[in-house]
């Protein structure tokens, strides 16, 4: 039987298992890679909400990203839930210390309805420190005004998606991949290789269990790119996976409010 792909996520962990790197690792079970993780805090959360965190220390996520990838390595690195400076700065030497073929980073930086989790600081460290790393970056609309500066009305203009993407690869980031506007029936993502946005449009399932669906899309876009996948390939990939995954979870009710996604179908 070959090997599979190895690939490492370094994100917080969700106590209900719907996002963070349980999300991850699902994701990358379904898809028939090798998952790692990098715990850089846990928490204490449901489906309705998350009632307290505790960050991991910045020496215990650099030995935790040491003893990985100084041993197992691994072809593709996604990031997801950081949120301290200290943190960001250990991860991303951590990251510059291996010879990584594919990293994305997923900017966990607003909560569900949107607003920012974290001060000023923390964000000017994903720009700084993590993006320039980056092969891709998968802000959702949110989280790409935020590290652009521009309003979030702004978005949702083509001007203002453009001017978003301008600022965002001027900070490094190669690939840009925002997430999840809704437009009627459709949820559409927008891709720029810094030549061309691509608008990626799947229909818009009704219902409240997305919990963790940005986490899932970004995890699926590291698990193509793992195996061998072109870019653009493994993001439309993970498009139709995620879809497919919210899809068949639609009509769950494990909890009182948002619910995961159905990985395993």
């Amino acid at each position: 039987m070959d090997e599979p792909a190895k690939v490492l996520t370094i994100a917080g962990s969700d106590s209900g298992g719907a996002a963070g790197l349980q999300a991850d690792l699902k994701t990358w079970t379904a898809l028939g890679v090798y998952g790692m993780s990098v715990v850089t805090a846990v928490t204490a959360q449901n489906s309705m909400q998350v009632k307290a965190i505790q960050s991991m220390r910045a020496d215990f996520v650099s030995a935790q990203l040491e003893a990985v990838l100084s041993d197992y390595g691994a072809q593709s690195v996604k990031t997801g839930f950081i949120g301290q400076i200290g943190l960001i700065a250990a991860v991303s030497r951590g990251l510059m210390k291996f010879e990584i073929s594919h990293l994305v980073v997923d900017p966990v930086l607003v909560n569900h309805l949107g607003r920012s989790m974290f001060a000023s600081e923390v964000v000017e460290a994903y720009r700084t420190k993590l993006l320039p790393l980056a092969e891709l970056i998968t802000p959702n609309v949110y989280e790409a005004a935020l590290l652009s500066g521009l309003p979030v009305d702004k978005m949702r203009e083509s001007g203002g998606l453009w001017e978003a993407f301008e600022k965002l690869h001027a900070m490094g980031s190669a690939n840009v991949l925002i997430t999840g506007s809704r437009e009627e029936d459709q949820m559409v993502d927008y891709y720029s290789d810094g030549s061309r946005i691509h608008r990626l449009a799947v229909t818009r399932i009704e219902t409240e269990n997305l919990h963790g669906s940005g986490d899932t899309l970004s995890a699926a876009i590291c698990a193509f790119l793992a195996r061998g996948y072109a870019l653009a390939e493994a993001i439309n990939e993970a498009q139709r996976f995620t879809a497919k995954a919210i899809h068949s979870a639609a009509s769950w009710h494990l909890g009182q409010g948002h619910g995961p996604l159905s990985h395993l179908d």
